[in-house]
């Protein structure tokens, strides 16, 4: 079994795009219409096997945020660095003693937390 994509929710839907797409780098990989009021976009993190999907008609419309998605990076600081330079507003990285965290929100509250590990 593997995690291949989470559906999150989004106040804004073409907010939430340039979100994921501009200030974080994630890929576009879908934008699609495909009736009845369904608008669905999936986007993948570089590197990652795992995508989300934000929209309406996908039952996530009511949804509260989900909190503390981990976005696994090798060098923590460069990734933050470069999150910043796109303008996110990120948290300074916290050493937990071999684990590195930086954490961040989406713009209708779902969390991140980027994550060093060694």
């Amino acid at each position: 079994m593997k995690i291949e994509l989470i559906p999150l929710p989004a106040n804004d839907i073409q907010q939430a795009k340039d979100f994921y797409e501009h200030t974080l780098g994630f890929h576009l990989d879908h934008d699609v219409e495909p009736g009845n009021g369904m608008h669905i976009i999936q986007l993948t993190p570089p590197g990652s096997a795992c995508s989300i999907a934000i929209g309406t008609g996908m039952g996530t419309e009511n949804a509260s945020p989900v909190q503390n998605i981990h976005l696994v990076v090798d060098d923590i600081e460069a990734a933050r660095n470069e999150l910043v330079e796109r303008g996110l507003e990120i948290s300074e990285v916290d050493d937990m003693g071999g684990v590195k965290y930086a954490h961040f929100s989406d713009p209708t509250g779902n969390t991140w937390a980027l994550q060093q590990i060694g």
